[in-house]
């Protein structure tokens, strides 16, 4: 009688444990292969970065998109050295 309880027990288990495992990698599937919206270009690493995602400066009335604010920094730093601002 335990023999056929702890038999139950364990396959219970095991389906339970099966099925969120599955259930895991579903959504671990959906979340990497997700769509994105329009990809930009950081003109200071060179990175592409989803636009809705993007830090956005409008520079000399020219809109740029970088991966982080110290990107935008550092290329407007770089603009304002060679004189473009």
């Amino acid at each position: 009688m335990r023999l056929i309880i702890l038999a139950i027990l364990i396959y219970v288990l095991y389906k339970l444990l099966r099925g969120g495992e599955k259930e895991s990698s579903q959504k671990r599937y959906t979340k990497e292969y997700q769509t994105v919206g329009e990809m930009v270009q950081d003109p200071e690493c060179k990175i592409y970065i989803p636009m809705d995602q993007a830090h956005i400066r409008v520079i000399n009335g020219k809109k740029y998109y970088f991966c982080s604010e110290k990107c935008a920094n550092l290329f407007e730093k770089k603009m304002r050295e060679e004189g473009q601002l």
